[in-house]
């Protein structure tokens, strides 16, 4: 790894002698536990960087663009659990760093956010590469900080992590003038926290835990609809247990996947757009819907005013207040920490009368599969997914930009634990992928990581490989190539007529040449055989690799619900059903 700051752990205690801001913020780093920075420097955080001379065991990485640093610390929190932390200057740098806030705002990543910005006294006067990137970003931030005195800085940034890292976690952000950074003070730890407010996991109401105990005991059709607060709060055990007592089928959403074990008789798969057909229907279907750390999104409900229309009560479980009744009207509301949630259900869980409705969903999931039209000519990209799950058992951390190879991943990939798929899910940001799987490999040096990517996003952060190649990040790079827009032709070719428009990609680089450039090894296939060999040859090849699949262009993902319909209104593809 490149040689970065660090400060020994004896001097993060309180000093004695003056130390510059600079100083001090690497000391609170420390202090809370930041194992790396990924950063980019510029003339309003040299302070800082300057602070990081000598000190070489701290972990810094320097990316190629800052939205590839803010994406490598969101993949390095959603894959470890802890905050990640990035450092960007002001202006063009910060601004850089908007739409990485914005992912992990929509999707409730816990990020440290540093930005250097001009001088206090030029503050205003539109100085060079000068922005307001506190009023840039406070509609997609947690809580922001600007830096006004030095003597605040420790308490800023323990309160930053705190704040980033408990409730609904997010992005916090500390804007730091140039002047303040190089301000003088004794260092001292700051004092315990005191976050008027701020209460951000209130303790479980078992008045409503039993009202959702109660309804799942008069329930013939009940579903649970898991999602990725059961991840971020660690409480995919506790949902294993809740499920098991209940004998009530999952299905999850994107962020959801690999909450629940893909190999559990009673997941029914991904619900939403792209969904399974078990899931939609027996959402659908219900006649009790419990979200567990779901928001009920539009991508998984579909269109609101026909979502569960048989459910005579909708049970939403979240850490969030302020989700409850947002979408969907909801009859039992338990707020709290999903994990303390479904401890304290557990503790009087009891088996819900499911067992007709269960032999209903086996039978949709045995007659409509999730399935492919397969072809000894072509590459199809749902093959590649296939043999990489079946080959890294379900083990591996996988990281996707966004499209339709995001949607083949979660149909796909068979996840078995959680914080495996590292994926945009609420922003869909594209670019997003790779720079993710740095990250998370680094969060995760033991776990194979592979990246899995189109030939649109891929280009959005190509640089990022310079990284992977420098430092041998070990990270396996696919990606789908076939020459288009994919998603986007999709939903031309289905909701716009087939009136295709700019989504051609022919003309795009070489990937296996550009990965060469940087310094990796580069694989490609366009049969089954070739991408069995290269995906053999890319396993047993230490450090990073390029894998590019040729697959064609005209493939489309299915199930698929278009705008506007209901669940249970889903185009299947080749294997459609008489009666919808």
């Amino acid at each position: 790894m490149e040689q970065g700051f660090k400060i020994e752990r004896e001097s993060i205690e309180d000093s004695q002698h003056l130390i510059n801001g600079s100083e001090v913020l690497l000391r609170c780093l420390l202090r809370e536990g930041a194992e790396c920075v990924f950063g980019y420097p510029g003339g309003s955080v040299l302070y800082i960087y300057d602070a990081m001379v000598g000190n070489s065991d701290f972990q810094h990485i320097l990316t190629r663009h800052e939205q590839g640093a803010i994406h490598a610390a969101d993949g390095y929190a959603r894959s470890t659990g802890k905050v990640g932390v990035c450092i960007a200057t002001s202006g063009p740098g910060a601004a850089n760093l908007v739409t990485g806030i914005a992912t992990a705002y929509m999707d409730s990543v816990p990020l440290v956010v540093i930005t250097g910005n001009v001088a206090t006294a030029a503050g205003g006067t539109d100085a060079f590469q000068e922005v307001d990137i506190v009023g840039i970003t406070m509609p997609i931030t947690k809580h922001s900080y600007y830096v006004r005195d030095v003597h605040d800085l420790p308490r800023i940034v323990r309160e930053a992590f705190h704040i980033a890292n408990t409730g609904r976690k997010g992005p916090v952000l500390i804007d730091i003038p140039k002047d303040v950074s190089n301000q003088n003070m004794v260092f001292q730890l700051s004092a315990e926290m005191h976050l008027r407010g701020y209460h951000p996991a209130p303790s479980p109401d078992q008045t409503q835990i039993d009202k959702l105990l109660q309804a799942i005991a008069e329930s013939e059709k009940p579903v649970i609809i898991a999602g990725g607060g059961v991840v971020y709060s660690n409480a995919s055990m506790e949902l294993l247990e809740f499920v098991n007592k209940t004998k009530v089928p999952v299905a999850t959403t994107l962020l959801g996947l690999g909450a629940f074990p893909s190999a559990h008789p009673l997941w029914l798969g991904m619900l939403g757009m792209h969904g399974t057909y078990a899931a939609n229907m027996a959402v659908q279907n219900a006649d009790l819907v419990i979200s567990i750390g779901s928001r009920f999104d539009e991508r998984a409900t579909m269109n609101i005013a026909g979502f569960a229309p048989n459910a005579k009560r909708i049970a939403h479980l979240d850490i969030d207040p302020a989700e409850i009744g947002k979408n969907v009207k909801t009859d039992i509301a338990c707020v709290g920490d999903m994990k303390a949630l479904l401890h304290c259900a557990n503790a009087k869980a009891r088996p819900s009368n499911s067992d007709r409705w269960i032999k209903q969903l086996e039978t949709d999931q045995a007659k409509y599969p999730l399935r492919y039209k397969d072809s000894d000519t072509e590459l199809k990209p749902q093959f590649v997914i296939e043999m990489i799950s079946e080959t890294t058992q379900g083990e591996a951390i996988i990281t996707t930009d966004v499209g339709q190879h995001q949607m083949w991943v979660a149909q796909f990939y068979k996840f078995k634990h959680p914080r495996s798929l590292i994926t945009s899910g609420g922003l869909g940001t594209m670019g997003f992928g790779f720079p993710s799987a740095i990250g998370a490999q680094i969060g995760n040096p033991n776990r194979l990581v592979v990246s899995v990517n189109g030939d649109g996003g891929m280009q959005m952060c190509a640089q990022e490989m310079a990284i992977c190649a420098i430092h041998r990040i070990p990270v396996k790079i696919v990606v789908i190539n076939n020459e288009v827009l994919g998603m986007v032709r999709q939903q031309q070719e289905v909701m716009y007529s087939n009136r295709l428009s700019h989504i051609d990609l022919a003309g795009s680089p070489d990937f296996v040449k550009l990965a060469e450039a940087y310094g990796m090894k580069g694989l490609r296939a366009s049969t089954k055989a070739e991408a069995r060999r290269i995906w053999q040859e890319a396993m047993e090849t230490p450090g990073p690799v390029l894998l590019e699949f040729v697959v064609p262009k005209d493939e489309n993902v299915y199930p698929m619900i278009p705008g506007g319909r209901n669940l249970d209104q889903m185009i299947l593809g080749d294997v459609e059903l008489s009666d919808h």
